[in-house]
Formats: structure tokens, C-alpha cells, sequence
């Protein structure tokens, strides 16, 4: 036995010693494994301690996302959502990532104290498309050549100076609708929907390339009821739920055609942009440049293309595309919001007594409406505010996305996250306004409301053009546009329902929020002087 064991105690030894480095190394390795499993599992414990979680939200089906958001009421829908999951959540549209914020006090984390984060946008393939790769303003990423083009557009085109000297093409447009009215004959119901978007389609135009490039219908220059067609149908495609934004990587197969059908409505506009620089060549070459006063919007920017400086310079592709923003943005927008404004009011009709009592008062029954009265029509300015207030056209304006990972309200926002600022349920929200679902235009009357709640987004809690450094370019024309046109239908004629026509306010959403059915009324002529409406 003691020779066993013996034996046994030489072979362990002899082992040990052969194998000691190896035993050594196994030793190492295994303690090396540990510390470094250890270190992981310590390290993700501290960054989930140290990062803030997700804001809560709807859970969605694997891939898809959740699909109550690709129907026809998306802020309806993320309206119900805010009452389950509050001011802030999430929910996932394939694999994009989206939070909505529908709070002042979240939305002055974004629109604030973060603008420069959240100053991106996340366009859609039809947005990028008709901005010819984002050159415009609407949709080009934040940075430098974003703020040259922003400060060429408002601080030069839309100066006071340029639009009032613009003013006598938007004067005879709309006296052009109201003739057009006057000479349907009395007792004839309107489509004031299609007959808003004629003047301004054609309000827009003449400024752009100057009254002479707009024929009518069958005009050589531009086709007005082309026209008139493609900005409705971009609008729509902007809206448009499309595979490749949600799965972007599927963007080059374009699987739905929608990128294809944008570049086929974006033509009709070349084709009106092309003749227009056309003519500007001719008009230059004849009389050479003048100040930028006396100049459309087509020579004004033809001439930064031509002669502008480093500062100036633009391209042609960022010519078209600041065009497409005035056309589609000018137009679309006033159309709808003259509707809604006209169907309130139709509704409302003491608010309508009211807006021509103060008509007849400032304008008086022998004229026709000018655009320097528009600063002494007090009530009609609370009015289209106020439908401005319950039917904003962009209910979550354009979407943000932020330029790097962030926190809002404590949650965390990671780069690239498509943010909605739902400026629908906070013009609706009734710890803010009293009875928030009523048309009361007296409410922008009280304590001098209608300068505190005005549209250059300082308050809040009324953003229906947005706010901070992606706030609406276009608020100088837009304002004028919009309140010339109501106050030209509104003087010109007394408005009322077709017998037997039920009038409603249902909607329907795309990027723009719509009346669901065309709003018609019959016209019956207020002016005294009948020879006004020649």
C-alpha cells in the first residue's frame, strides 16, 4: 500500500510539475472571465441606472409597429393615446421610432431649451422628393446653408417691402373670385373650397412670375386647373403612409410608387418654374435688373442664382424647391383654413353678424376691401384665430428629430426619433383654454388676446405655425393671403347653407387636417354699388 501510494505522490508530482504552467494559465483565464463578466454586468447596471427609460407608449406588433396610426385619423388617434399614456409617449411605425409631446411646458424642452437639438426634420420619401433632396425650406436638415436660404426668404422676399409692393397682384386675383362669384348668378350654390384654392393658386402665381404668366384655364403660360390638381395631390402624398419611411431601407425599391408619383406631380410646377425663369431671362436681357422691390418672386431668386455672392448664391435645385414651398405652402394651407373659417362661421351665425358688422363699419357698404383695413378688423382677426385654435392644418406641424440622444421630461430621446408636437390637443386642452371645444372668438378679445396669441409662436400655448427656429417661413404672406380673401368673400356677400344641406365639421387627417365633406353656400350680394363686383 505505501508503495501505491508512493507512486501515486511521484506521478502528482511529476504532473504538477510538467503541467504547472498550463494549471497556471487556466487559473489566469478563468479569473480574467470573471472579472470581466463581473465588470459588464456592474457596467450595465450603472448606465441603466444612470439612463432614463423610454417614455411609456402602445405596444406594437413585431415589424409592423402599431397600425391604428396608418388610418385616416392619426390625431384622433394619438389624442386618445395621450389620455392613456400622458404628455409624453412612444409608439413604433415599423421600425422608426416616434414620441409625441402634447404639453407646453415638455414642448418648451424642445421648441427652447433643446431648438438647436430638435431642428432637424424627418422627412418622408414624397417631402424629400418634391424639395429635390431637401434644398428648401421646410425640409432641409438644420446647418448653415438651411439658415442662408431661412434668411434670403424671410428677411428678402417676404419683407414688408415686397409684399406691399405685391399687393396690387393679390388685389386683383381676388377681386377676379369675387366677380367670379357675382357672375354665377344669385342663388347659386359655391364650392368654397374650390373656389378658395383658385385664388390662391392664382394670388400665388401672379407673385411668383408676375401677372402675366397666368392665363386661366387655357393659358399658354400655366394651366390653373392643372395647377390647382398637383397642389392638392402633393399634399395628400406628403400625407400618405409608405413602406420605405417606415422601413427606410426599402426606400430604393419604392414599392408603393409614391416617390415616382411625386416627381410626376412635382413636373406640373417645373413646367410653370421653367417658363417663368424663361421670361425672367427675356425681362433682364430687354430691361436689365431692378431693386428688389420691383421684382417677383422667380426674378428675385434668379437673380441671387445669376449674381449672388458667397453669401447669396443659390442653386437651381434650391431656386425650385423654395418656389415649391410658397406654391404648395400658400396655397394648400389658405384653402383650408378659409373653409374652416367660412363652415365656423356658417355655423355660428351671430359670429357671422359680427364680422360683417365690423366690415360695414371699417370698409363701408361703397367699397371694396382693401389689405390696409385688415389691421382695424379686430373681430375677424379673433375669428380666424380662433379656427385657427380648433383646426390647426398641421396638427403635429412638420416633425422634429433630434441631431444627437437626449431627455425630455425625464425620458430618454435617442437620435433620430421622429417627435411629434401634437399643437392639436394643446389648442384643445381644457386646463388652458375655457370650454375648449366651442367657437368663441371673444376669447382672443379679453385682456388684449388678440396680441398676446399671435402666430409668431411666443405663447405656447397657441402654435398653429409652430415655433423657434423651424416656425413657418411663410406667416407674413400667409396671414395677409388668408385674411384678405375671408374679408373680400365676407364683405362682398351675405353667405348661406343650400336648403336641405346638412353642415358639418367632421375631418379627415393627411399632413394637412381637412373638412371630410366640401363645404357649399349660397352667396347673395351685400355691396350697394353693384357696379363693384364688374
Amino acid at each position: 500500500m505505501m508503495c501505491m501510494w508512493s507512486s501515486w505522490w511521484d506521478t502528482f508530482h511529476e504532473y504538477q510539475y510538467h503541467h504547472k504552467h498550463e494549471l497556471s494559465g487556466a487559473i489566469l483565464t478563468l479569473f480574467i472571465t470573471i472579472t470581466t463578466a463581473a465588470a459588464a454586468l456592474w457596467w450595465l447596471h450603472q448606465y441603466r441606472k444612470s439612463t432614463p427609460p423610454l417614455p411609456p407608449g402602445p405596444a406594437g406588433l413585431p415589424l409592423v409597429g402599431y397600425l391604428p396610426f396608418l388610418g385616416q385619423n392619426l390625431h384622433r388617434d394619438l389624442s386618445r393615446l395621450a389620455c392613456l399614456y400622458g404628455p409624453i409617449y412612444k409608439f413604433w411605425l415599423g421600425n422608426k421610432l416616434c414620441v409625441v409631446i402634447s404639453s407646453p411646458s415638455l414642448l418648451k424642452q424642445v421648441v427652447r431649451d433643446q431648438d438647436t437639438v430638435f431642428s432637424n426634420r424627418d422627412p418622408v420619401v414624397s417631402m424629400t422628393v418634391a424639395s429635390y433632396g431637401g434644398n428648401d425650406i421646410a425640409f432641409a436638415p438644420y446647418g448653415p446653408a438651411w439658415r442662408r436660404l431661412r434668411k434670403i426668404f424671410v428677411g428678402k422676399m417676404l419683407s414688408n417691402s415686397v409684399l406691399d409692393n405685391l399687393s396690387g397682384l393679390r388685389r386683383k386675383t381676388v377681386k377676379e373670385s369675387v366677380s367670379r362669384i357675382y357672375g354665377a348668378g344669385i342663388g347659386t350654390p359655391v364650392d368654397i373650397g374650390s373656389l378658395a384654392m383658385l385664388t390662391a393658386v392664382n394670388s400665388v402665381l401672379t407673385m411668383l412670375c408676375g401677372a402675366s404668366s397666368v392665363k386661366g384655364e387655357e393659358g399658354d403660360a400655366v394651366n390653373l386647373a392643372e395647377l390647382r390638381k398637383a397642389s392638392a395631390e402633393i399634399v395628400v402624398l406628403f400625407g400618405k403612409p409608405n413602406v420605405s419611411d417606415l422601413f427606410p431601407w426599402l426606400a430604393w425599391l419604392d414599392i408603393q410608387g409614391i416617390a415616382k408619383e411625386t416627381r410626376k406631380v412635382r413636373r406640373v410646377f417645373e413646367v410653370m418654374i421653367d417658363s417663368a425663369i424663361e421670361k425672367t431671362k427675356k425681362v433682364v436681357k430687354e430691361k436689365g435688373t431692378g431693386g428688389d422691390e420691383s421684382k417677383d418672386f422667380v426674378q428675385f431668386l434668379f437673380d441671387l442664382h445669376e449674381h449672388g455672392d458667397d453669401k447669396t448664391s443659390i442653386t437651381m435645385p434650391q431656386l425650385k424647391a423654395m418656389l415649391m414651398d410658397i406654391v404648395v405652402g400658400g396655397t394648400d394651407t389658405t384653402t383650408t383654413m378659409v373653409e374652416w373659417t367660412m363652415a365656423e362661421l356658417l355655423k355660428h351665425p351671430e359670429a357671422m353678424r359680427k364680422v360683417q358688422e365690423e366690415l360695414t363699419q371699417v370698409v363701408g357698404l361703397t367699397n371694396m376691401v382693401e389689405e390696409s383695413h385688415l389691421s382695424e378688423l379686430t373681430y375677424l382677426n379673433a375669428v380666424v384665430k380662433e379656427t385657427f385654435r380648433l383646426h390647426p392644418p398641421l396638427p403635429f406641424l412638420i416633425p422634429r428629430c433630434p441631431s444627437q440622444s437626449t431627455t425630455v421630461g425625464g425620458y430618454y430621446i435617442p437620435k433620430g426619433t421622429k417627435v411629434f408636437l401634437n399643437v392639436w390637443d394643446i389648442q384643445r386642452d381644457p386646463s388652458i383654454w375655457e370650454n375648449p371645444l366651442e367657437f368663441r372668438p371673444e376669447r382672443f378679445l379679453v385682456n388684449n388676446n388678440v396680441e398676446k396669441f399671435d402666430f409668431s409662436g411666443n405663447n405656447l400655448h397657441f402654435l398653429p405655425f409652430g415655433t423657434g427656429r423651424r416656425i413657418c417661413a411663410g406667416i407674413p404672406l400667409g396671414e395677409r393671403l388668408l385674411s384678405y380673401v375671408l374679408a373680400s368673400f365676407l364683405h362682398s356677400f351675405d353667405w348661406k347653407v343650400p336648403p336641405n344641406a346638412k353642415l358639418e365639421l367632421s375631418d379627415t387627417f393627411g399632413i394637412v387636417v381637412k373638412k371630410q365633406e366640401p363645404l357649399t353656400a349660397i352667396p347673395t350680394p351685400r355691396l350697394s354699388n353693384l357696379e363693384l363686383y364688374s
